[in-house]
């Protein structure tokens, strides 16, 4: 007991000496506003970021860290310091190189916008726009007749609507259409996606009551007959874009449901998710829906994100009878979930590409990186793999084959063939290298398999 009293007070002292040599703020500060490199950073950013760093240091040394009486001279954090204040003074939001092999990245933003959606949203944002106005009739307007009638032409729907992501268009309706009734839909649909978004939960949020019909495997239509009653408002089909069922199972085809709606006079919605307007089975992909097909099918409603395979911006796009679209319209929640001119100018953007199917897949670059031949991915991969061996040492680079994703929860099982630069540190590990990349001023983000650090070609634009 007595030595460690002995020590602990011996600890302190030493601790006292180290904190006693820590400069003070101000002194910080009057050496730093002598640095050219630093006269254009306002003063509150170097005065947070010296406290931030001496705090630091002061936290470190209670702990009983190791901590040199040389390093706290003044000299010898100016470097400490200045690096600190150029982190703070970089952007929190800021570009990175996905090299991950996933197309449709959610963390990493989802879609990537053509280069021309990017000088039609500078545009948005410089000057002033008929965002509510009509210029015919001078005359207040409507912000979704701006897209709306593109919408509609190129997918046959009567009407349409957008809100501000596929979850606000699917609880809009359900609270539209279904408030205080029944909801029918199959227990192999209940859904959940990221973010802890589940379909019952956005149901009960509704004033939906959820009414499940079927078995998790095996859904029939008479399930959904036998479970309608005089409460039901709506027959729910939810497209599972991020998982599949294989083995002894049973689905009801929209082309099934829609025609039951219509014996029982019920309105039927699909909530399609990562809806699409280019049957990606041209790039070797497994059929999917198209909004086209499903909208032909008769349904009454449809929703799906904008960021998707449509390769626009954050978006829940609504189509349907145009009753039911007036209805929703009219819904009080619809302001809250409105877009606003920065979505709505890129949204018509992407869809004007889209009035030539040839000219959207090379264009817009979600389809272009899902439809480029692995042939120009390996191309790319070896360029690539020259430099780098000209440049850095200690590091084995190759090509390697491999596969990515489409991601943003859709086609879970498919992969698309594909090829990286891999890399294997020798004086470092991986992970370590994983780190480096990532807190560079522009983060190169990759994936590591089997201790090597893969640049995946598909996802890295050729710029």
């Amino acid at each position: 007991m007595q030595q460690n009293e002995k020590n602990k007070g011996n600890t302190l002292k030493v601790d006292q000496r180290l904190l006693q040599a820590i400069p003070n703020v101000d002194k910080c500060l009057l050496r730093l506003l002598e640095l050219p490199e630093l006269e254009d950073v306002p003063v509150v950013v170097v005065k947070n970021s010296v406290r931030d760093v001496l705090a630091r240091l002061r936290a470190d040394i209670l702990a009983g860290a190791e901590v040199k009486a040389t390093s706290l001279e003044l000299e010898e954090l100016v470097p400490v310091l200045t690096d600190r204040i150029r982190q703070e003074m970089r952007p929190r939001f800021r570009r990175v190189v996905n090299a991950t092999g996933v197309i449709i990245h959610t963390n990493l933003g989802r879609s990537v916008l053509p280069a021309e959606t990017a000088q039609v949203l500078a545009e948005a944002g410089t000057r002033y726009s008929n965002l509510e106005f009509d210029l015919e009739t001078g005359q207040r307007g409507s912000r979704y007749s701006l897209v709306e009638k593109l919408l509609c032409d190129l997918t046959g729907a009567e009407a349409a609507l957008v809100v501000n992501n596929n979850a606000a268009a699917v609880l809009i309706v359900l609270e539209t259409l279904a408030r205080g009734r029944e909801v029918v839909v199959s227990r192999g649909q209940l859904v959940e996606i990221g973010g802890s978004f589940r379909i019952p939960d956005v149901m009960e949020r509704s004033g939906a009551r959820l009414v499940e019909v079927g078995a998790t495997n095996r859904t029939h239509p008479r399930d959904y007959e036998r479970a309608v009653t005089e409460e039901t408002a709506l027959l729910l089909k939810v497209h599972c874009s991020n998982f599949k069922v294989i083995g002894f199972t049973r689905e009801v085809s929209l082309e099934e449901l829609v025609a039951l709606g219509a014996a029982l006079n019920i309105p039927v919605m699909e909530d399609l998710g990562s809806g699409c307007f280019v049957d990606l089975s041209r790039f070797g992909l497994e059929k999917e829906p198209t909004v086209q097909e499903v909208v032909a099918s008769g349904v009454d409603v449809v929703t799906f994100s904008g960021d998707k395979l449509l390769g626009g911006p954050q978006a829940g796009i609504i189509l349907g009878r145009k009753d039911i679209i007036a209805r929703i319209r009219k819904n009080p929640v619809n302001r809250a979930m409105r877009i606003d001119k920065f979505t709505l100018a890129a949204l018509e953007s992407i869809l004007r590409l889209y009035l030539d199917e040839n000219t959207a897949c090379a264009t817009i670059p979600t389809l272009a990186m899902i439809g480029e031949p692995v042939e120009s991915v390996r191309k790319r991969a070896r360029r690539l793999a020259k430099r780098l061996r000209s440049r850095i040492r200690d590091c084995n680079v190759a090509v390697k084959e491999t596969v990515s994703r489409v991601g943003g929860g859709a086609m879970p099982e498919q992969n698309l063939p594909s090829c990286a630069v891999e890399l294997q540190p020798g004086t470092m590990t991986v992970n370590r290298l994983e780190s480096l990349l990532r807190q560079l001023d522009v983060p190169v983000i990759g994936r590591i398999e089997d201790d090597r650090f893969l640049l995946d070609m598909r996802t890295v634009a050729r710029d």
